[in-house]
């Protein structure tokens, strides 16, 4: 409703990933590399990590693009993985165009083999890609694994992306997962923007909205700033914060994005705890041994003191001891 009102081509803050907007960080463009000569150098396993909203799908979807633009790659892309190990089965054989209807395991294992050898043969790439991959079972990860066997001495016949949030990382690590973890040739990790890379994302989504060259629509510096104190970087939140504004901004006939309009979007969406609020609880219980020690080492030597001054006072040092202890 307010493209018109800032003479916009389109919609700068959409939170559907569109490869349209993709804003290349350093990270970005290494997370896109990894995964791009993971495939094509036939290396196997390649693993790729972020908390939500980093911009693991976009990535994704900028990579498949590429692919759908090379006559010799096919892949599958698998994103619903809260199934049991035969419907994964199921759901790769489809998109690979293979008939899985009424058939077991074993012979969709046998068929999807097939499929990767034949391929192979004819110097062709084969890819599973699966995101959400945080979401999979240690038996589904172990089919995936024991597909990954097809291999010539020189290279492996599928190709493997593994996409999710870091506990994809813990998954992996666990001992029953350890000898895929062995295979995994690359990894690599989105993280959230900083403040500058913050200032360029707005900047860019706005230019090729058509807000670059009509002078309609301005974010002050302040109110970028603002955005990244409540986003703390992450992509899909600074969109969320910023369509808002838009809106907010269009309801108030402004042109000026401002950093009270920033101040009031993030009341409405409930972002408005202090950062180091939050920091405070996130790394609540998360001090490490030597912290701890150290911890332990000050609250005796400050029990010692109170109970040195209660002695002065005439008061029994258990008494101050208990009282200390309870509060």
């Amino acid at each position: 409703m307010y493209k018109s009102f800032y003479n916009l081509k389109r919609n700068p803050f959409e939170l559907t990933p569109d490869p349209y907007f993709l804003f290349s960080t350093p990270r970005h463009n290494e997370a896109l590399a990894t995964l791009y000569h993971g495939v094509r150098g036939h290396k196997g396993f390649v693993v790729l990590t972020g908390d939500v909203g980093t911009g693991k799908t976009l990535l994704l979807r900028c990579l498949l693009q590429l692919f759908r633009q090379s006559n010799d790659v096919a892949y599958a892309y698998v994103f619903n993985n809260r199934v049991s190990s035969v419907e994964f089965l199921q759901s790769v054989g489809r998109d690979f165009g293979l008939s899985v209807s009424d058939r077991n395991k074993g012979e969709i294992l046998f068929d999807l083999s097939n499929y990767v050898i034949d391929r192979s043969m004819k110097k062709l790439t084969t890819v599973l890609v699966v995101d959400e991959a945080h979401h999979l079972s240690a038996d589904i990860l172990e089919e995936i694994r024991l597909l990954t066997n097809l291999e010539t001495t020189q290279e492996k016949l599928l190709q493997v992306l593994l996409v999710g949030q870091p506990e994809l990382n813990d998954k992996l690590d666990s001992a029953e997962l350890w000898q895929l973890k062995q295979r995994i040739a690359h990894r690599s990790q989105l993280v959230p923007l900083d403040l500058n890379e913050t200032t360029g994302y707005i900047a860019r989504r706005l230019d090729l909205a058509g807000a670059g060259s009509n002078g309609c629509l301005d974010f002050l510096p302040d109110a970028i700033a603002a955005v990244f104190r409540y986003s703390g970087g992450i992509p899909r939140l600074i969109n969320t914060i910023c369509e808002n504004a838009l809106i907010t901004a269009y309801a108030r006939q402004s042109r000026t994005v401002t950093p009270a309009i920033i101040e009031d979007v993030a009341v409405n969406l409930r972002l408005h705890l202090p950062a180091a609020q939050s920091l405070q609880e996130e790394n609540c219980g998360e001090l490490d041994e030597m912290d701890a020690r150290r911890a332990a080492k000050s609250l005796v030597g400050l029990l010692a003191y109170l109970n040195r001054l209660s002695s002065r006072d005439g008061e029994p040092p258990t008494a101050v001891t208990i009282e200390s202890q309870q509060s």
